[in-house]
């Protein structure tokens, strides 16, 4: 039988820390206020909102240098790449194939995810399944974002603004017969499509018509359209229930309880949401890994950056049962469990 198994994890941030005193030179915000509601201390952003060549791919292959060194393995051992982002460099193509060229693949597959902050649950699901047909034996799954070019740094904003950092993870999954090696045991995922306004960012969608607005009614788009916009409450709402459905569900498809797991990983969206399941699934502080704190919501990469960082503190050993779960816009959320 055919195992999917982690063979190396990597990370990368932008160099540029930002903390929540420098945010409040921009808004009316504090420190207290941001950390209360969030947990969030500070995150990364790249030094210039405009700069083309730190750029969300960039971040990505960054991470995928780091995951493949890990791994032992060079880019032309990879048979395919899985990229999840929500802030693509372009608008089309995808992130996928520049990162195939910027790690010199050749003429590999390359598949984009657009499920944002479930984006990195969905990508794996994708790759696991790849692996389990047989179809490829090397995958490379990238989860990497630039939001801070995005963000709207004002008061109207700052309830969105201060919760996004830049930041990438990545994992190559491999095939393997090996008996003794470890195995995706089983994953999940889910949508609600009937949510998709209360998370989302308009523009430059194709439902509103941008190009005949923007050329005869200048200044007709609003920054509600353009920026991110969130129903905070709705939405905690929401992840506190999905939350325990998706990881109780991941749980008993592969016969396991939550007093099996050795560490949880939750998508790092909101501290009070992480605090809240964790709870609600009585799992103790040592078994539950957050570093929100850090780089606060990464989106599609805040899993893979935790666990790469959680694996190089060797807070995840060889043999361990790990689970990892997301919940965000769609509303989509999932989970993915697994034995290092």
């Amino acid at each position: 039988m055919v195992k999917s198994i982690i063979k190396g994890a990597g990370h990368y941030v932008p160099e540029n820390t930002v903390t929540n005193n420098d945010l409040a030179q921009r808004m009316t915000t504090s420190d207290e206020w941001i950390t209360e509601r969030t947990g969030i201390k500070e995150r990364h952003h790249r030094k210039n909102r405009n700069d083309a060549e730190e750029t969300t791919a960039f971040l990505g292959f960054k991470a995928a240098e780091m995951a493949l060194k890990n791994a032992g393995m060079t880019a032309r051992d990879l048979d395919y790449i899985v990229f999840a982002t929500l802030s693509p460099d372009y608008y089309f193509p995808g992130c996928g194939v520049l990162v195939q060229e910027m790690l010199g693949c050749d003429t590999i597959g390359a598949l984009d995810v657009r499920n944002q902050c479930s984006g990195f649950v969905y990508a794996m699901s994708v790759a696991n399944a790849f692996i389990k047909s047989g179809t490829y034996r090397n995958i490379l799954v990238i989860g990497a974002e630039i939001h801070s070019f995005g963000l709207d740094f004002s008061d109207e904003g700052r309830g969105v603004s201060v919760i996004f950092g830049d930041g990438a993870g990545a994992v190559i999954l491999s095939a393997t017969k090996d008996e003794t090696a470890g195995d995706i045991l089983s994953v999940n995922m889910h949508a609600e499509g009937k949510y998709a306004d209360d998370l989302c960012t308009k523009f430059p969608g194709s439902k509103y018509g941008w190009s005949d607005r923007m050329r005869l009614e200048p200044g007709a788009v609003t920054n509600h359209e353009v920026y991110p916009v969130m129903n905070g409450n709705f939405v905690f709402k929401h992840a506190v229930t999905r939350f325990p459905e998706t990881m109780m569900e991941a749980l008993n498809a592969a016969g396991k309880t939550i007093d099996d797991l050795d560490l949880f990983i939750p998508h790092q969206a909101n501290l009070r949401i992480a605090q809240f399941v964790q709870q609600k699934m009585g799992l103790p502080d040592d078994k539950v890994f957050n570093n929100i704190q850090k780089y606060g919501n990464t989106t599609a990469a805040s899993i893979p950056l935790a666990l790469s960082e959680a694996i190089a503190a060797g807070k995840v050993q060889r043999g361990d049962l790990v689970l990892l779960s997301a919940f965000g816009s769609g509303f989509t959320w999932g989970s993915v469990l697994f034995e290092y």
